[in-house]
């Protein structure tokens, strides 16, 4: 295109020039033909002429010059936009397929989104019904607390004229209580040990490695009104809610039944509290017959008898009768677990011995007493020694009823050192419808009088709360045959009942929540002449019973 305009102007200019000279020649000739008149103005005219021309052509040669510069560039330029032309297509066309996959990818975003938004909205609707289940939960169990421990246990027995004994053993507790709204509590706990053993939750570490029994240990539900928090109503297997040692009921036995109690604290000098309670003891329903329980009130205090804390006591009395309670010399062998049952021998029809499962102490002995193979047992955890009789049927009876006065002084006293402070028990308990005992002939004996009466006296100093924390202590008792049931009473002492027996303590917290104990049992039986005494290897009525020395070694972890 440039070339064709080039020769374009190159044709346009000869023929200027051709015409011009055309016109010259023609002007020539006439002068040529004509008489040469021309003047030296007319030349110089021609020559002007001829110059301005020439200036013309030079100028249009500048021009073309320019143009052809230019038609140059702008070809530059025009090769320069199609390529920027064609890349900006092939990027179109880049940006165009780009654009199909951004929005296909959109597409999918936007459904993934959907997804996504879909999920989360059921992760927020499960989370907020996991949020409430865990709240509810929390709420739950910010009203409970665990409790329990573990104990590992070294005994030792040692007495004259009986082999040494040595065995380990093993206690688990573990339970949980708490407030289920503002009028109600509740709490259960479970714990090992036999269970025709209400007296203990040892188990013994033997039976070839075989699985050990857990049992119900508590199961109560306490009313206690939130504006008269001085009611408190419980029903079920509980703790005691009356003050009680070891002298009437073992530590380890929880009473089944009801109580009823109302407390007040006061303001005053010297009384801070005091509380009223009614209990009534379930131990034995059958269906035709008459039921055993036990009926009970107790009434306490809280005092300060120097108007200060320096010395706290809390004097308590309690009276409990106890009604049929012949019914546990008469229980059937399974509910002690007897070896084997069947009828007594002499009966116009014997029955073969019929094995009774699981496990416990068996029918207590003595002399009157049902023996295996029998229909009945005496439950006796740590054997009967208790004052009994035989009817004409040969059944057995209590000789004494039960109906316990027992009177409980305990005192507290701070002393210089804080973590060691003096703690002095005594009680005096009474059963006051005791009888005449029988001797080991099963004689009844007016001249030993009435064996009703049970003294114990406790003294201990420090404490068992703090890590660090030491506690130590003597305690006596003297403990008549009949001055309480021998089946519910202390497991651990020499005998439940007919009994003097020393006892030395300590303990010492290792950790905050470990504990380790020492416990010294020695005893002997106080009146070896009477019926069921427990009796030493060797010993005799009238004897002197050896003394049994009992060691007792614990680690004890509690939560």
């Amino acid at each position: 295109m440039k070339t064709a305009m080039h020769w374009g102007m190159v044709l346009l200019l000869a023929g200027t020039l051709s015409a011009q000279t055309a016109s010259k020649k023609k002007t020539a000739a006439a002068k040529v033909a004509s008489p040469p008149s021309a003047t030296a103005q007319e030349v110089q005219t021609l020559r002007d002429a001829l110059a301005a021309q020439q200036q013309q052509i030079e100028a249009l040669k500048q021009a073309m010059t320019q143009r052809d510069s230019a038609w140059q560039q702008a070809q530059q330029q025009l090769q320069q936009a199609q390529s920027e032309a064609a890349d900006a297509k092939a990027k179109a066309a880049a940006v165009e397929t780009a654009g199909a996959q951004q929005q296909e990818a959109f597409g999918k975003l936007s459904s993934d989104m959907a997804d996504v938004k879909t999920t989360l909205t059921n992760a927020a609707v499960t989370s907020q019904d996991d949020q409430k289940r865990v709240s509810a939960l929390e709420g739950l169990t910010g009203r409970f607390r665990l409790n329990g421990d573990i104990r590992v246990r070294g005994e030792s027995f040692f007495q004259q004229n009986a082999f040494d004994r040595n065995r380990a053993r093993v206690r688990v507790r573990f339970g949980f209580d708490g407030k289920l709204n503002d009028s109600f509590a509740a709490g259960l706990s479970i714990a090992t040990g036999s269970l025709g053993d209400p007296t203990s939750t040892n188990t013994t570490l033997t039976n070839f490695f075989d699985k050990h029994t857990i049992g119900l240990d508590r199961a109560w539900l306490t009313y206690q009104p939130g504006n008269h928090k001085w009611l408190q109503l419980t029903g079920g297997k509980f703790a005691y809610t009356w003050n009680r040692t070891p002298v009437t009921f073992d530590s380890d036995l929880n009473p089944e039944g009801f109580s009823e109690k109302i407390s007040y604290d006061l303001h005053t000098k010297i009384v801070k509290n005091v509380s009223f309670g009614l209990f009534q003891m379930l131990f034995n329903e059958v269906s035709k017959g008459t039921d055993s329980f036990a009926l009970g009130g107790t009434v306490s205090a809280r005092l300060q008898p120097l108007g200060s804390d320096f010395w706290v006591a809390t004097p308590s009395f309690s009276a409990i009768k106890f009604n049929s309670p012949d019914a546990i010399l008469q229980a059937s062998a399974f509910a002690v677990q007897a070896t084997s049952t069947g009828t007594a021998p002499g009966a116009t029809t014997p029955v073969p011995p019929v094995q009774v499962p699981g496990e416990g102490p068996g029918c207590a002995g003595g002399a009157g007493l049902p023996t295996v193979p029998a229909k009945t047992c005496a439950f006796g955890p740590n054997g009967i020694t208790n004052s009994t009789f035989n009817d004409a049927g040969g059944v057995p009876h209590f000789a004494s009823q039960f109906f316990y006065a027992d009177f409980i002084l305990n005192n507290t006293f701070k002393t210089p050192i804080k973590r060691l402070p003096v703690n002095l028990l005594l009680e005096y308990e009474n059963n006051l419808s005791a009888n005449q005992p029988f001797d080991v002939n099963n004689v009844q004996r007016t001249d030993l009088g009435k064996q009703s009466h049970a003294y114990y006296f406790e003294v201990g100093m420090g404490q068992n709360r703090n890590k660090g924390d030491i506690q130590f202590g003597y305690a006596w008792l003297r403990q008549e045959q009949d001055s309480v049931i021998a089946s519910f009473n202390e497991s651990d002492q020499r005998a439940p009942t007919n009994v003097i027996q020393n006892r030395l303590f300590g303990t010492w917290r290792v950790h905050p929540n470990v504990t380790a104990a020492f416990t010294g049992w020695f005893g002997r039986t106080l009146n070896t002449n009477l019926q069921h005494a427990a009796l030493g290897p060797g010993v005799t009525a009238g004897k002197q019973d050896n003394l049994l020395k009992r060691m007792q070694f614990d680690l004890i972890y509690s939560f």
